[in-house]
């Protein structure tokens, strides 16, 4: 198919208002009320070619035949490192910045990804956080807003170890009280999507590696949330939750459970700007929310 029609076919297949067949006439289909390009682990720095990529994904989905109204960004925005310089780190934040600021014209909204955190042996894991949120523009690590009839939640996924070196991925206390309050004050009628820099449910961390250690699965902490049970427990109590979204593993899944769809979408990066990993070939989602609550999640490769 050449580009120019599936620029077309990713804006008309999905959404908007169409007529279908039925069993007592025609009925017209759900409509599409938010657009959201779906964009995780950029991981922008000044080798490779990952400025001129991340330019290249910006381009793309700005020139869908159906635009965006939102771009919603997973984390890991840059490459970063506990092991380089502050002034390195800062180098590529810069780059970040420079992209979006002469490439980009959608809004942006974005949760915290755990290279986006500056944070070398000797420092401190919660400035580092806090340095990700300015960069981010986000004034909290966590945070709910209302979208034309959709809720959206951004959780912080990445939480510093009690040894005090490395992460793992859980909600700490304070954030899930915040999650129980923000799920009760919304009201039921109204569809909810929750987005996360680390999965809460997927099935690609399994095959990330090798993780099959002595006839039994293995799936680090730093790989998808371990408080997974009390938040799926969470979310069967509020039926209006309907998708979370996630990236982290550069691969691409579709999980559904309790009538929650958990999608891990794939990397803008790639294989860290080096083509595929694995399956799964660098690129974003289009996700399309409707208007009785129901949604899709397409994955576009942009090359």
């Amino acid at each position: 198919m050449q580009r120019r029609n599936l620029l077309k076919t990713i804006g008309m297949a999905v959404g908007g208002y169409s007529v279908s067949a039925s069993a007592s006439g025609f009925s017209l289909a759900p409509k599409r009320i938010l657009r959201i390009a779906h964009l995780t682990d950029i991981h922008v720095q000044p080798h490779l070619w990952a400025a001129k990529g991340f330019e290249k994904c910006l381009h793309h989905l700005q020139n869908l035949e159906v635009k965006p109204d939102l771009i919603l960004n997973t984390g890991d925005s840059v490459m970063g490192s506990s092991g380089i310089s502050k002034e390195k780190a800062a180098r590529e934040w810069a780059l970040y910045h420079k992209v979006l600021g002469s490439e980009n014209s959608i809004p942006m909204v974005s949760c915290i990804g755990n290279h986006d955190i500056w944070c070398p042996p000797t420092g401190s894991f919660s400035e580092g956080k806090k340095w990700a949120m300015d960069e981010s523009g986000t004034a909290g690590s966590y945070r709910s807003f209302d979208k034309n009839g959709w809720h959206i939640i951004l959780l912080d996924s990445i939480h510093c170890r009690p040894e005090g070196t490395g992460y793992y991925a859980r909600l700490d206390e304070a954030q899930m009280d915040w999650l129980k309050k923000d799920l009760n004050n919304t009201p039921s009628h109204t569809p909810v999507l929750v987005a996360s820099h680390i999965p809460i449910l997927s099935a690609s961390v399994f095959f990330d590696g090798d993780n099959l250690k002595n006839n039994q699965w293995v799936v680090p902490g730093s790989w998808m949330h371990t408080d997974s049970a009390q938040i799926l427990g969470l979310f069967n109590r509020h039926d209006n939750v309907k998708l979370a979204v996630s990236g982290h593993i550069h691969l691409l899944d579709r999980v559904v459970y309790n009538s929650v769809t958990y999608c891990c979408n794939g990397a803008v990066s790639g294989n860290y700007w080096m083509g595929k990993y694995k399956q799964t070939s660098p690129g974003y989602a289009i996700i399309d929310l409707f208007e009785d609550g129901s949604f899709s999640n397409q994955y576009v490769n942009y090359h």
